[in-house]
């Protein structure tokens, strides 16, 4: 059987990775007989053939594979050196136990002829090691057959040394991916092998490029980048942003080569997520919207938020593993390949006190030391299968964006982190030019823009010089749920808009006296919407009894 081209660069990688020269290694590696196995109480590498080993050799590699459905393969080789004259010797004997029995010397010394005893089990031997079955065990030894198989290694396996130990085990993932959420069970696998031989054995090769994953667009950084091409990018996106937000994006993110950090600040369904989003895919260029960018993590940030580990982990003793969330994930990424620019958007971000569960991060930005992520002197296995080391640095390819809203359900960002980031304002709105926009990129919407556009238009113009306008995203669902109910419900345009304003609009209203003004505005510019009219009216009845007002209570 020939080798694949991919198999050949795994034997050439880890040669040259051992740095061996007169190392016996079979030729046949990647047959059905050296796929790896579990079996009780550990594994079987497979079976090689070792009937002409060298005793000159000075070291024996032993490589095979294990897959893992649906794609996900573990290439891996075992590096004998240190006890490769133990291994000699074991193989010697199992010959000489095998000739033994074939010629009937010594024949009654054995439980049968050729024979060892274990746990009540005979054991045969053959003449020959062109058929080694290798198995490694949980002490973390290598054990061998010449004829037979074990199907579990939870015996006394003292009578079937010397056994071998291991120097190193060299593990290789195919394919080749850009993502860290690597398939669980193939990172549980190596985790595993660290468990028998010990972690600090374990080493993992990149042997195949990740052409596929991580395309020639994915390998520049921001900087290098003309302007007017991701703008071009982010337009084509959908992205909407006529008051420069992306030339000033571009250089918060880029002007200092050490720090990239950002805070997209203003009103609600502005774009401000959209915006980090699509600056990175046009970086990335990633235009196609089905095509995931493995280089981008977004972190919802949860209020109940008070201390790192939400972005940066903590370990699990139930589970025995360091729990991996999408930021340490991405600085991990950003060190595993540092041509490329990692993205993390921390959305909303105040919904929880920033200098409280940042302030490891802002540390490490402005100080340059790594992060602490735990005390243990040799890595943790983390929940997505990478190893996890005691201290990361940040690396200067990661990108952090946080978008920030003001409202009552959120909290001022304190001094401390206003100081270490760049602040755009991305509060305002234009609503004319967001809405021809939304027609050309989909003329489907023409009908409802013509209907809801006017209405809309006067009531936003009110309704921020009071601070309570709305953003993109208002605008659009109105636009898009007036086309459906056009479609699918028959509705009049009127009744939808009518509707549309109390349900989607009008609930942001509240204030005081000095509100009243936008009420009695409101209610000229929507006349003929008799729902509209009652829905102000109320408020000022309970703006005239109570001396202000809340639409959503």
């Amino acid at each position: 059987m020939n080798l694949t081209e991919r198999q050949q660069q795994f034997l050439d990688a880890i040669q040259k990775h051992f740095g061996t020269t007169k190392a016996t290694r079979p030729n046949k590696l990647f047959g059905v007989s050296n796929s790896a196995k579990v079996v009780e109480g550990g594994l079987q590498l497979g079976v090689v053939n070792l009937d002409s080993a060298r005793e000159d050799a000075e070291a024996f590699i032993f490589a095979c594979v294990m897959k893992f459905p649906p794609e996900d393969e573990v290439y891996f080789a075992v590096l004998v050196r240190k006890d490769r004259a133990e291994f000699l010797t074991r193989l010697a004997g199992m010959k000489k136990l095998g000739a033994n029995a074939k010629a009937g010397v010594e024949a009654g010394l054995f439980a049968g002829e050729g024979e060892e005893e274990g746990e009540g089990a005979a054991i045969k031997y053959s003449a020959r090691n062109n058929l080694v079955p290798i198995y490694l065990a949980r002490d973390g030894k290598l054990w061998l057959r010449n004829a037979g198989f074990w199907n579990s290694l939870n015996i006394d396996l003292t009578p079937f040394g010397p056994a071998t130990e291991p120097d190193e085990i060299v593990v290789a993932l195919y394919p080749p991916t850009a993502s860290a959420r690597r398939s669980l069970l193939a990172r549980e696998f190596i985790g595993w092998l660290g468990s028998l031989v010990g972690r600090p054995r374990i080493h993992e090769l990149r042997v195949w490029t990740d052409a596929a994953a991580v395309s020639i667009g994915m390998q520049r950084m921001p900087a290098t980048i003309p302007v007017a091409e991701i703008e071009a990018a982010v337009k084509n996106a959908g992205g909407h942003y006529p008051h420069g937000e992306v030339r000033r994006y571009h250089a918060a993110l880029n002007f200092l080569t050490h720090k990239h950090f950002v805070i997209l600040s203003g009103l609600s369904g502005t774009g401000k997520t959209l915006l980090a989003l699509r600056y990175a895919r046009a970086v990335h260029a990633i235009n196609d919207p089905k095509i995931q960018d493995p280089f981008l993590m977004v972190c919802a940030v949860r209020p109940e938020w008070t201390d790192p580990t939400g972005l940066t982990g903590y370990y699990d003793v139930l589970s025995n593993r360091y729990v991996v969330p999408p930021f340490l994930e991405a600085l991990l990424l950003a060190t595993a390949y540092p041509a490329s620019p990692v993205f993390v958007v921390l959305d909303e971000m105040n919904l929880a006190r920033v200098e409280y569960y940042l302030s490891d991060v802002l540390s490490a930005i402005e100080t340059g030391e790594p992060l602490h992520l735990h005390s243990n002197s040799v890595p943790l296995e983390g929940s997505t299968g990478t190893s996890i080391r005691a201290e990361l640095p940040l690396p200067q390819n990661l990108y952090i964006t946080g978008t920030v809203n003001v409202d009552e359900t959120t909290n001022p960002v304190s001094d401390k982190v206003l100081d270490r980031a760049i602040v755009i304002d991305m509060s305002a709105v234009d609503l004319k030019g967001f809405l021809a926009g939304l027609e050309k990129r989909d003329p489907s919407v023409a009908a409802a823009r013509k209907a809801c556009e006017g209405h809309l238009v006067a009531t936003h113009g009110l309704m921020t010089e009071h601070g309570l306008g709305f953003g993109y995203r208002v605008a659009e669902e109105v636009v898009r749920y007036h086309a459906f109910a056009a479609k699918h419900l028959g509705a009049m345009p009127e009744t939808t808009t009518d509707d549309l304003m109390v349900q989607k609009v009008l609930v942001k209203l509240r204030g005081a006296e000095k509100q009243r003004r936008l009420l009695r505005g409101l209610a000229a510019a929507l006349t003929g919407l008799p729902r509209s009219q009652a829905f102000i009216a109320n408020l000022t009845a309970d703006l005239d009894e109570f001396g202000s007002f809340q639409a959503s209570r």
